[in-house]
Protein backbone atom coordinates (compact mmCIF):
# COMPACT_ATOMS: atom_id res chain seq x y z
CA UNK A 1 0.00 0.00 0.00
CA UNK A 2 2.85 2.41 0.83
CA UNK A 3 4.27 2.02 -2.70
CA UNK A 4 0.91 3.00 -4.21
CA UNK A 5 0.71 5.98 -1.87
CA UNK A 6 4.22 7.00 -2.88
CA UNK A 7 3.17 6.84 -6.53
CA UNK A 8 0.15 9.03 -5.74
CA UNK A 9 2.44 11.63 -4.13
CA UNK A 10 4.70 11.52 -7.21
CA UNK A 11 1.62 12.05 -9.39
CA UNK A 12 0.55 15.06 -7.29
CA UNK A 13 4.00 16.63 -7.73
CA UNK A 14 3.94 15.85 -11.45
CA UNK A 15 0.51 17.47 -11.87
CA UNK A 16 1.63 20.55 -9.92
CA UNK A 17 4.52 20.91 -12.37
CA UNK A 18 2.34 20.26 -15.43
CA UNK A 19 -0.16 22.90 -14.31
CA UNK A 20 2.66 25.24 -13.28
CA UNK A 21 4.31 25.25 -16.70
CA UNK A 22 1.10 24.98 -18.75
CA UNK A 23 1.27 28.68 -19.66
CA UNK A 24 5.04 28.67 -19.93
CA UNK A 25 7.93 27.46 -17.83
CA UNK A 26 8.56 31.01 -16.65
CA UNK A 27 5.71 30.50 -14.17
CA UNK A 28 7.84 28.05 -12.18
CA UNK A 29 11.07 30.02 -12.55
CA UNK A 30 11.42 30.06 -8.74
CA UNK A 31 12.61 26.45 -9.13
CA UNK A 32 15.51 27.63 -11.34
CA UNK A 33 18.85 29.16 -10.43
CA UNK A 34 18.89 32.81 -9.36
CA UNK A 35 20.63 33.85 -12.59
CA UNK A 36 17.68 32.58 -14.61
CA UNK A 37 15.22 34.33 -12.31
CA UNK A 38 17.15 37.59 -12.65
CA UNK A 39 17.23 37.24 -16.45
CA UNK A 40 13.49 36.68 -16.87
CA UNK A 41 12.71 39.60 -14.58
CA UNK A 42 15.16 41.76 -16.56
CA UNK A 43 13.50 40.65 -19.82
CA UNK A 44 10.08 41.63 -18.41
CA UNK A 45 8.65 38.12 -18.66
CA UNK A 46 7.68 38.08 -14.98
CA UNK A 47 8.00 40.24 -11.87
CA UNK A 48 9.60 39.35 -8.56
CA UNK A 49 6.16 39.66 -6.95
CA UNK A 50 4.70 37.15 -9.41
CA UNK A 51 7.62 34.77 -8.76
CA UNK A 52 6.87 34.94 -5.01
CA UNK A 53 3.15 34.49 -5.66
CA UNK A 54 3.73 31.48 -7.93
CA UNK A 55 6.03 29.90 -5.34
CA UNK A 56 3.39 30.33 -2.66
CA UNK A 57 0.69 28.87 -4.94
CA UNK A 58 2.94 25.92 -5.83
CA UNK A 59 3.55 25.20 -2.15
CA UNK A 60 -0.14 25.61 -1.29
CA UNK A 61 -1.62 23.59 -4.17
CA UNK A 62 1.31 21.31 -5.00
CA UNK A 63 3.33 20.43 -1.93
CA UNK A 64 0.71 20.86 0.82
CA UNK A 65 -1.62 18.28 -0.81
CA UNK A 66 1.33 15.85 -0.89
CA UNK A 67 1.93 16.27 2.82
CA UNK A 68 -1.77 16.07 3.70
CA UNK A 69 -2.24 12.95 1.57
CA UNK A 70 0.88 11.39 3.10
CA UNK A 71 -0.29 12.00 6.67
CA UNK A 72 -3.83 10.81 5.95
CA UNK A 73 -2.68 7.69 4.13
CA UNK A 74 -0.12 6.68 6.76
CA UNK A 75 -2.15 7.43 9.88
CA UNK A 76 -5.77 7.01 8.81
CA UNK A 77 -5.74 4.63 5.84
CA UNK A 78 -2.80 2.43 6.91
CA UNK A 79 -3.60 3.03 10.60
CA UNK A 80 0.06 3.43 11.57
CA UNK A 81 0.64 3.31 15.32
CA UNK A 82 3.89 4.01 17.05
CA UNK A 83 6.82 6.12 15.95
CA UNK A 84 8.63 3.51 13.84
CA UNK A 85 5.58 2.38 11.91
CA UNK A 86 4.73 5.95 10.93
CA UNK A 87 8.38 6.86 10.30
CA UNK A 88 9.18 4.10 7.83
CA UNK A 89 5.99 4.68 5.84
CA UNK A 90 6.51 8.44 5.63
CA UNK A 91 10.17 7.87 4.80
CA UNK A 92 9.39 5.46 1.93
CA UNK A 93 6.80 7.85 0.46
CA UNK A 94 9.14 10.84 0.78
CA UNK A 95 12.08 8.98 -0.75
CA UNK A 96 9.93 7.86 -3.67
CA UNK A 97 8.82 11.44 -4.28
CA UNK A 98 12.32 12.81 -3.80
CA UNK A 99 13.92 10.35 -6.21
CA UNK A 100 11.12 10.90 -8.72
CA UNK A 101 11.70 14.66 -8.48
CA UNK A 102 15.50 14.40 -8.76
CA UNK A 103 15.63 11.77 -11.51
CA UNK A 104 12.51 12.24 -13.62
CA UNK A 105 11.60 15.89 -13.16
CA UNK A 106 15.01 17.54 -12.65
CA UNK A 107 17.32 15.27 -14.63
CA UNK A 108 15.08 14.11 -17.47
CA UNK A 109 12.15 16.49 -17.88
CA UNK A 110 13.92 19.75 -17.06
CA UNK A 111 17.36 18.69 -18.23
CA UNK A 112 16.67 16.67 -21.38
CA UNK A 113 13.42 18.00 -22.89
CA UNK A 114 12.31 21.38 -24.19
CA UNK A 115 9.25 21.65 -21.93
CA UNK A 116 11.02 23.77 -19.31
CA UNK A 117 13.01 26.03 -21.63
CA UNK A 118 12.35 29.72 -21.19
CA UNK A 119 13.08 31.52 -24.48
CA UNK A 120 16.24 33.64 -24.45
CA UNK A 121 17.63 31.91 -21.35
CA UNK A 122 19.15 28.94 -23.14
CA UNK A 123 22.67 30.23 -22.44
CA UNK A 124 21.94 29.76 -18.73
CA UNK A 125 21.21 26.04 -19.11
CA UNK A 126 21.33 23.70 -17.32
CA UNK A 127 18.69 25.37 -15.22
CA UNK A 128 19.47 23.28 -12.13
CA UNK A 129 23.14 22.94 -11.23
CA UNK A 130 25.71 23.59 -8.54
CA UNK A 131 24.45 24.53 -5.11
CA UNK A 132 20.79 24.13 -6.06
CA UNK A 133 21.32 20.61 -7.39
CA UNK A 134 23.43 19.66 -4.37
CA UNK A 135 20.89 21.10 -1.94
CA UNK A 136 18.07 19.20 -3.65
CA UNK A 137 20.00 15.91 -3.35
CA UNK A 138 20.96 16.65 0.26
CA UNK A 139 17.34 17.50 0.99
CA UNK A 140 16.24 14.20 -0.50
CA UNK A 141 18.88 11.96 1.07
CA UNK A 142 19.31 13.64 4.47
CA UNK A 143 16.28 15.89 4.84
CA UNK A 144 13.71 13.20 4.07
CA UNK A 145 14.55 10.94 7.03
CA UNK A 146 14.78 13.97 9.34
CA UNK A 147 11.41 15.29 8.14
CA UNK A 148 9.89 11.80 8.37
CA UNK A 149 11.13 11.46 11.95
CA UNK A 150 9.83 14.90 12.92
CA UNK A 151 6.46 14.31 11.31
CA UNK A 152 6.12 10.88 12.90
CA UNK A 153 7.01 12.34 16.28
CA UNK A 154 4.45 15.12 15.90
CA UNK A 155 1.79 12.63 14.85
CA UNK A 156 2.49 10.54 17.95
CA UNK A 157 1.40 13.54 20.05
CA UNK A 158 -1.92 13.78 18.18
CA UNK A 159 -2.60 10.04 18.07
CA UNK A 160 -2.09 9.59 21.81
CA UNK A 161 -4.18 12.67 22.64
Amino acid sequence: MVIIEGLVVCFIVLMACVVGISNGAVNLVFLYEKEVQDKVVEMGLITREKIKRNKMLFMLFGMLPCWIFMICSVYWINDARGFLEGFWQIYVIMMMEGLFDRLFIDFFWVGKTKAWIIPETEKLMPYIYGKTLASKWIGTMIGSPIFAAALSGIMMIFIRG
